[in-house]
């Protein structure tokens, strides 16, 4: 199911708004016309926040691709679009690979011209945490899923944006570059950090391009990559997380704002934080 009645929300707390049910349609409408049209593609599309993000454009009128590396979720994921209508195709990627990601890029600059809207939302966080156990195989498949490859990603993409002079890169990155912690994991944390110093740059080089930058940084959400963890949440506790589905709407925000304007960061948490002492320790003594 779309999660565009969250996403409107969203924008409407945002500006403290209150619609009559007209209102309501035509600020559906409105997104509805911005992202028509558009082509979109979102990296780990195949599960989690990436195939959330991926519903939603492709209800809002996007023409969406979604990539990763397995195809079985993908296709899931595209008859999910295709069945509520949505235009969508699905690509296989390994973002640790340049030579797949210039495939893919060479791929939709032919065939649909490149990309409008690019959310890098691919990630992955090793088992290990602690600074004391983490080895130089984990740090260097952390880094390329979550900085590395969407920097690679990007690059390969941008020029048709700025010729167009319109675009949008989305980068979901995380709490953990904001206030890094045992329970990320020193990789992690400088993943995403490093994801966001490089959104902070990129910005700057190509607003003046008409090309809009949004980072975002989720708290903890209910997603496969728990997964990984040394302890990871049981259903109860997932369930009182934030979804992926909070998380998109968040994108649907940034991406169907006027032109004329950008949102560079959005932070989102829960509203009740959990008491994560039992992870910690876990995240603390876990060595593979």
């Amino acid at each position: 199911m779309s999660c565009f009645p969250t996403a409107l929300i969203f924008v409407l707390q945002s500006r403290r708004f209150k619609l009559s049910l007209a209102g309501w349609n035509e600020l559906k409408e409105h997104v509805m016309t911005t992202l028509s049209g558009r082509n979109a593609l979102v990296t780990g599309g195949g599960s989690g926040i990436g195939r959330a993000v991926a519903l939603d454009l492709a209800a809002a009128g996007a023409a969406v691709t979604v990539c990763g590396r397995r195809n079985k979720p993908l296709d899931e994921t595209v008859r999910m679009m295709l069945a509520a209508g949505g235009d969508a195709d699905a690509i296989v990627c390994d973002l640790t690979h340049p030579d797949s990601i210039e495939n893919l890029a060479e791929n939709l600059i032919k065939t649909r011209g490149g990309v409008d809207i690019l959310v890098n939302n691919a990630g992955f966080s090793s088992k290990v945490r602690s600074t004391r156990h983490i080895g130089a195989k984990e740090w260097r498949s952390v880094m390329d899923v979550n900085t590395l490859g969407p920097a690679m990603l990007t690059r390969a993409l941008l020029a048709p944006m700025i010729k167009k002079h319109f675009g949008h890169v989305v980068m979901i990155s995380s709490m953990a570059a904001i206030r890094p912690g045992v329970m990320a994991g020193a990789v992690y944390s400088s993943a995403k950090s490093a994801a966001r110093a490089y959104m902070d740059v990129l910005s700057a080089e190509v607003r003046q391009h008409g090309v809009r930058c949004t980072t975002i940084f989720p708290g903890e959400v209910d997603t496969p990559i728990l997964d990984n963890r040394a302890l990871p949440p049981d259903e109860e506790t997932r369930r009182l997380m934030m979804q992926a589905e909070d998380i998109s709407a968040a994108v649907m925000m940034a991406v169907s704002l006027p032109q004329r304007a950008n949102v560079l960061e959005i932070a989102i948490t829960a509203t009740v934080p959990r008491d994560m002492t039992e992870d910690v320790k876990a995240a603390l003594v876990r060595q593979c």
